[in-house]
C-alpha cells in the first residue's frame, strides 16, 4: 500500500486500479495454448474481480487432486505459504533429526506460521511452541495443531512464557513479526541458534529498512552467540517448488499437517476481510470464497 513497498517481487497498488493479491479460479474461455475451459488456474497477483481476463504467461495451472478439490489450498498450505514454511525451515532452520532443538514460531496462527511449526515437529524438533494473539489461537495451536506450548502476547509476559516454556532455550525461531517478541526471543536463543526471517508485519508501518535494524542488546546477542539470521525470500528457491508441494499434498492428505483457514463468503466482504486479517482477526490462512 505503500509507494515503495520495500521488496521488489511486490509492487504497490495504483490509485484507481484494480487491486490485486492470490487467487485461485476457473478458465471459461482461452485462446492460449495449454489452457482450456475448466482448467483450475492460479496466480500471485490475482485481480480482485468475480471475472478477470489474464494473459496466460501469468497464471499455472494445477491439479485438484493434489489438494482433494479444496482448491482454496492452493492459496494457503499446498501454495506459496506452504512453500514460503516448508522451504524456510528447511533451508534456514538447520533442524536435524536427534538434536534436541526446540523450536519458537511468531505468528504461529497464521497462514505461514502455523504450518512452519507443523513441519519443524516433524522434521525432528522436539518441543515447538507457538506465540499468537488470542486464548483461541492458543488452543488451536496445542490442541488441533500439535504445539507443545502457546503464548498469548496480548495477555502473558513472552520472556516469562518463553523461560517456561523453553527450559532448555531455543533452538529455532520462525520469525513472521520482528519488534519486541523477536528481542525477547533472540535473547534467549542457544549458542548457534538460527532465525529464520520471513517476515516482521509489526514494523511494515515504519519508515525503516527491511530488514528493520535490531537494538543494540539483540544485535549483540546475535554476535555473542553465533546465531544465523538471514533473511529468507521462498522465490530464490522456486527450483525447489516441485518437489516440494508434491510433498505438502501428501503430509496434508495424510493428516499429517492440519490446515487452517479463515473463510468469508462475498468479494463485497473484501475490504473489511482484510482489515480483519491485520489485526489478527484470521486463523490461518484468510479466503474469499467467490463462488462455488
Amino acid at each position: 500500500m505503500n509507494e515503495d513497498t520495500g521488496a521488489e517481487y511486490l509492487t504497490p497498488w495504483q490509485l484507481s486500479r484494480c487491486v490485486d493479491g492470490g487467487g485461485v479460479g476457473l478458465v471459461e474461455s482461452s485462446c492460449c495454448a495449454g489452457f482450456s475451459k475448466g482448467d483450475v488456474v492460479t496466480d500471485f497477483n490475482w485481480p480482485w474481480q468475480t471475472h478477470a481476463v489474464l494473459k496466460g504467461g501469468a497464471v499455472q495451472k494445477v491439479d485438484p487432486q493434489l489438494v482433494d478439490g479444496r482448491l482454496s489450498y492452493f492459496l494457503g498450505a499446498v501454495g506459496i505459504t506452504g512453500l514460503t514454511a516448508l522451504l524456510g525451515v528447511r533451508e534456514k532452520g538447520h533442524i536435524t533429526t536427534g538434536g534436541n532443538q526446540t523450536m519458537v514460531v511468531s505468528g504461529a496462527a497464521g497462514a505461514c506460521g502455523s504450518i512452519a511449526g507443523q513441519i519443524g515437529r516433524l522434521d525432528g524438533c522436539v518441543r515447538v511452541v507457538g506465540i499468537c494473539g488470542s486464548e483461541e489461537k492458543c488452543r488451536v495451536l496445542v490442541e488441533d495443531l500439535g504445539f507443545d506450548a502457546a503464548i498469548n502476547y496480548r495477555q502473558e509476559d513472552v520472556s516469562t512464557k518463553l523461560r517456561e516454556t523453553c527450559p532448555h532455550g531455543i533452538d529455532v525461531y520462525f520469525d513472521n513479526v520482528g519488534g519486541s517478541i523477536s528481542d525477547s526471543i533472540i535473547t534467549q536463543m542457544n549458542s548457534g541458534g538460527h532465525v529464520i526471517l520471513c517476515g516482521q508485519i509489526s514494523q511494515y508501518n515504519k519508515d525503516v529498512p527491511y530488514p528493520p535494524p535490531l537494538s543494540e542488546e539483540t544485535q549483540e546477542a546475535l554476535r555473542r552467540k553465533s546465531i544465523t539470521r538471514e533473511r529468507f525470500t521462498v522465490l530464490n528457491y522456486m527450483n525447489k517448488a516441485g518437489e516440494a508441494l508434491c510433498e505438502l499434498s501428501t503430509l496434508v492428505k495424510s493428516g499429517q499437517v492440519k490446515v487452517l483457514e479463515t473463510v468469508v463468503d462475498g468479494i463485497e466482504n473484501m475490504g473489511d476481510a482484510f482489515c480483519s486479517m491485520m489485526k489478527g482477526g484470521n486463523v490461518g490462512k484468510q479466503i474469499i470464497k467467490i463462488s462455488d
